[in-house]
């Protein structure tokens, strides 16, 4: 900023401060330099702080939204200019199991209007940030979108968009990534598989996995293991039934034969 740039106040205190060198800024020659010495040294880090407090006390919320209460004002032109954030916000992501809850909230860090309006919409199975890929899905005052049981096809982009009358003031994005729930139960089972084929038949926690995640598989790791050993026992009757019989009929054809013989 430009000593002539600054507000009276500051100006009143750089001038009194300038003052006091001016005896030893007119003597000799070279006082250009010396008064530029003064102003570097007196002057602009008054500047530079006045500056910094009004980017301090600004209100403006980075990085998106317009945000009107949080306009600076502007010292050579008198009005307020606004923070110049665009109004889409970047895409937040969230990955989800399916069957789970998922819940996205319309916030903004920065003071609303009293009369706002929230609008949602959806844009399936694709991450993106155009306006003609979505459908409005719900529009009143409820900030908050909530998804009770996620499934596949809420898989995609969600826009939160506030008005205030007829204004726009952010857009907000989430995409979901919706991963399928017997996908995430095999992964998980697998990891379990594998580490039971440790040396000494070890069964240990995945690492960075909490002692009750891996209760909670336990059931069904024992599920799958006795499914096994049931197929295996009626595997097991049905082949010694099998011998069963043939023994039992080949007697029978063995007498037949010794009858035949006989005739």
């Amino acid at each position: 900023m430009r000593p002539a740039e600054l507000p009276l106040s500051v100006f009143q205190l750089t001038s009194a401060s300038c003052l006091t060198h001016l005896p030893d800024v007119l003597q000799g020659k070279g006082f250009d330099t010396n008064l530029q010495q003064i102003l570097d040294a007196e002057i602009l880090p008054l500047a530079e702080e006045f500056d910094q407090k009004l980017n301090d006390v600004s209100g403006c919320f980075p990085p998106c939204g317009f945000q009107i209460l949080g306009a600076v004002y502007n010292c050579i032109t008198c009005l307020y200019d606004s923070c110049e954030f665009p109004l889409d916000c970047p895409v937040e992501e969230i990955d989800i199991t399916e069957n789970s809850r998922s819940r996205m909230w319309c916030k903004v860090p920065f003071d609303l209007p009293n009369d706002v309006e929230v609008i949602w919409r959806f844009a399936e199975e694709v991450k993106t940030q155009e306006m003609d890929q979505f459908k409005e899905v719900t529009a009143g005052v409820d900030t908050l979108y909530s998804i009770p049981s996620t499934s596949l096809h809420h898989q995609g982009t969600y826009q939160c968009e506030i008005f205030s009358g007829s204004r726009s003031i952010v857009r907000l994005y989430y995409y979901i990534s919706v991963t399928p729930q017997l996908v995430a139960g095999h992964t998980e089972l697998q990891e379990i598989f594998d580490l039971s084929l440790l040396p000494g038949g070890q069964l240990l926690p995945a690492p960075g996995a909490s002692p009750r995640s891996f209760l909670l598989l336990l059931p069904s790791l024992l599920t799958t293991c006795l499914t096994f050993s049931l197929l295996l026992l009626f595997l097991s009757l049905w082949v010694l039934i099998w011998m069963l019989k043939s023994e039992h009929n080949h007697p029978a054809e063995d007498s037949d034969e010794e009858e035949d013989l006989d005739v």
